[in-house]
């Protein structure tokens, strides 16, 4: 059937501008679904609703848009910087994003700090400090620093460094720090360690291993054979990161490589770190809603992203395809190194040579990857189909929702409701739900949730749920309230079971949703009008899946149930002060972060907060004292 746009639209593209800036696809209830940019908004904004568009996912796209924003500016880089802006803050189903959108693990130097500690962080602030990174695991960084604390001590207390402390640490014993906090090593000398740290992470290492080299062989000239051991130890620790660590070319090389491979709508994007000549690491990045997207859309799209959170911009990125926008990308990176950067896609020699090396990385690492979720799907399959069977399920619990319920002795109760799909947590569904009218009671509790949950099914159904136009937030989205599950899991036993029975025959739905109960006790299913319980076999692929579903949402409800807890602990200590109700309450928190941040301010710092007299804040210190 032939698509034709609806009136609005229609109307909409009659008013474009011509001018370059960003647009926004959204859906009927306000979702932006595409974020992009154009040099002339009016001729690329036409474009997706042309009668015949190449693009399947153009085509599933344009179906669902209701409504565009177009936002115009004065230059393409500032079309650019702003569509960065926009994807990152709507995270859009359609636009190709770094996969989880997570942020990556980085070695962070606390270089502003008088003595700066080394920790792993995956938020960059501008303070002073050195990043360094990225990388794809937690588990890369820590294996990195365990070997370079091994060479260069550094701090990982609390303390306060004054060299007067009259004992250092265990880690000064097992030479993991070298105890400034004792003054066994001055300001300067313990900056001159960490300063060849950031050195060896920015892959200058010659210099270093020449300097311990002469060290070593001055201590056993002295005979001071235990010193020059602890040298031979640096240098071995030294050997085995460089050996990963392949020269590639002259010492003035400062690149980064980038290629990628995909595969039935996978992508994978392989990056090598070039630094000083030597490739000093490689990280792959998957990418999501790569469906239908050119290679250069996916290049550009991972650049753009990558570089926007980067530590570090190096001289030259070589690339396997060009870039439409690679001028502008180019000044926007020269903006963010503040010295000229260039693009290069080489046609031959040894960058080109580099970059097919990094292919057929990307290749290698997407195999693996294929292969591995292959398993893990297989297993899902095993998982439900033996699920079925055991529970006698009409069908396969595709869908499978659990509720737990967490609460301090009937105080600050909270419901948490896990969603798993295929076997997998999908936990774009996820709910919370604070529970208000009941106390310690956990059927009254349970009751509660679910007739909330099943409730907003009703709604979504007559399509009583909130004004389109006012659902903003994710959970507020009625995709996750209008499917029903293929197996309501609760945790619990009996009772529990009995409440979710009288939930579903009050809404009529008792022959539509299957529904078990799961003690955690001898791990045994109980179901409806079954009066032997369902007991699965211990090494049983369904097992693992029912209980993994049930420690989600058992770790879920834990964590929302946390959160509530320390509101109302913040909350009840500082209403008990004179003078500070709500809204005062509300502006401390604000500016000093948390009540340790208001425990640590001084008396006028807390005074010199709007709408707090000095006699408040007085009560305050004295009070948090």
């Amino acid at each position: 059937m032939t698509y034709k746009p609806s009136d609005r639209i229609t109307e909409l593209l009659k008013t474009l501008p011509t001018k370059p800036g960003v647009y926004l696809h959204k859906d009927a209830a306000g979702n932006v679904l595409y974020v992009g940019k154009a040099i002339n908004l009016r001729n690329r904004v036409r474009s997706y609703f042309h009668t015949n568009v190449d693009s399947i996912k153009t085509q599933r796209l344009r179906r669902q848009i209701a409504d565009i924003e177009v936002i115009t500016t004065e230059s393409e880089l500032e079309a650019l910087l702003l569509e960065m802006t926009l994807i990152k803050q709507h995270k859009p189903q359609f636009n190709v994003r770094l996969k989880d959108d997570k942020r990556y693990p980085y070695i962070k130097v606390h270089w502003a700090d008088a003595f700066p500690k080394v920790t792993v962080t995956r938020r960059m602030v501008r303070d002073g400090s050195r990043y360094f990174g990225p990388y794809t695991s937690a588990w890369a960084v820590q294996q990195t620093l365990d070997l370079l604390r091994k060479i260069f001590p550094y701090l990982t207390c609390d303390r306060v460094i004054t060299g007067q402390d009259e004992r250092a640490c265990l880690y000064y014993d097992i030479k993991l720090c070298n105890a400034p906090c004792i003054g066994a090593v001055n300001q300067e000398e313990y900056r001159a360690t960490i300063r060849q740290l950031m050195d060896f992470l920015d892959g200058k290492s010659d210099h270093i291993i020449r300097g311990i080299e002469d060290k070593m062989a001055v201590a056993a000239a002295d005979l001071q054979f235990e010193k020059a051991a602890d040298y031979r130890d640096q240098l071995k620790a030294i050997e085995r990161i460089t050996a990963r660590q392949k020269v590639i070319g002259s010492t003035d090389t400062d690149q980064d490589v980038i290629a990628f491979a995909r595969e039935e709508g996978d992508a994978c994007v392989q990056i090598f770190f070039i630094r000083h000549g030597k490739l000093i690491g490689r990280e792959y990045f998957m990418l999501d809603n790569t469906e239908g997207e050119s290679d250069h859309e996916v290049l550009q799209e991972f650049v753009t992203q990558f570089y926007d959170d980067a530590a570090y911009i190096p001289r030259e990125v070589l690339l396997p395809n060009e870039l439409e926008e690679s001028r502008i990308i180019e000044e926007w990176l020269r903006r963010k190194r503040n010295t000229k950067v260039t693009i290069q896609v080489p046609r031959r020699g040894k960058k080109r040579e580099l970059v097919q090396m990094a292919a057929e990385n990307a290749h290698d690492t997407l195999a693996t990857l294929r292969q591995q979720w292959a398993a893990d799907r297989s297993k899902h399959v095993l998982a439900i189909t033996e699920l079925q069977n055991a529970m006698k399920l009409p069908a396969p619990p595709a869908r499978i929702e659990c509720y737990d319920i967490s609460h301090t002795q009937g105080a600050q109760t909270v419901g948490s409701m896990v969603v798993f799909v295929q076997g997998a947590p999908h936990k774009s569904d996820y709910r919370r739900f604070n529970v208000h009218t009941v106390g310690n009671d956990d059927y009254g509790a349970m009751r509660e949730v679910l007739t909330r949950r099943f409730q907003r099914y009703r709604d979504t159904l007559a399509g009583e749920l909130h004004d389109p136009n006012q659902i903003k937030a994710r959970s507020d989205r009625p995709t996750a309230w209008a499917i029903l599950p293929d197996l309501l899991l609760i945790d619990g036993g009996k009772g529990q079971l009995a409440v979710g029975l009288e939930v579903l025959r009050a809404f009529d739905l008792e022959a539509e949703v299957p529904i078990a109960a799961l003690a955690k006790q001898e791990e045994e299913l109980f179901l409806p009008d079954r009066p032997l319980s369902v007991v699965l076999p211990r090494r049983s692929e369904a097992l693992y899946l029912v209980q993994r579903v049930r420690d989600e949402a058992h770790r879920f409800a834990n964590e929302s149930h946390r959160k509530q807890r320390s509101k109302v602990g913040v909350a009840s200590i500082l209403d008990s002060i004179p003078g500070v109700g709500p809204k005062r309450r509300q502006v401390l928190l604000m500016r000093f972060g948390s009540l340790e941040g208001l425990r640590q301010a001084s008396v006028d710092e807390i005074a010199a907060v709007p709408g707090i007299p000095f006699d408040v804040a007085e009560d305050i210190k004295a009070h948090l004292a």
